[in-house]
């Protein structure tokens, strides 16, 4: 039996933070299916879910295990028809664990043999966020230490302020 995981997040856009998530669960497990999702408690987002999928594919280009998918549903009824084993989730302080501790009790009612995985940030990426990186970029800062360099242009191309060009 093949061991399946779903790392699901908006990734609006893709951070250093998330591919360190996302390269450690594909140590883990088998496959790792990385699911952009929508999240109804964030305000419109700054690309597409293809954009999105698109820099993510390229991003995870050398992980041969890590594939990528879009969802507009509930995770629950995505993970049980993948017979996913684990819904991976990165955790960078306490807050996130309150928020993502709710949702993984929340997903076992939905579904019993929901699992969450909860691995913690690398120390380097425990600000770090889409937001943040959003933040730097609008106003011309440097977000190179922040996203993978693979897809850095086409982030800035898209936040950076037309004044901060």
């Amino acid at each position: 039996m093949r061991r399946i995981a779903v790392c699901p997040g908006s990734f609006d856009p893709v951070t250093l933070g998330h591919l360190d998530i996302i390269t450690r669960a594909s140590m883990l497990f088998d496959k790792v299916i990385v699911l952009i999702s929508t999240n109804a408690n964030k305000s419109t987002a700054s690309f597409t879910a293809t954009e999105r999928m698109m820099m993510i594919a390229e991003a995870t280009a050398h992980l041969d295990n890590v594939v990528i998918d879009i969802l507009d549903g509930l995770l629950v009824d995505y993970v049980k028809n993948v017979k996913a084993v684990a819904i991976v989730k990165g955790l960078r302080a306490v807050t996130d664990f309150e928020y993502e501790f709710q949702m993984a009790l929340t997903n076992k009612v939905l579904y019993e043999n929901a699992e969450t995985v909860f691995l913690t940030t690398s120390k380097e990426n425990m600000y770090l966020s889409s937001s943040v990186v959003k933040q730097v970029a609008y106003f011309g800062g440097d977000i190179s230490p922040f996203v993978p360099a693979c897809i850095l242009e086409t982030i800035q191309s898209r936040l950076v302020k037309e004044e901060h060009k």
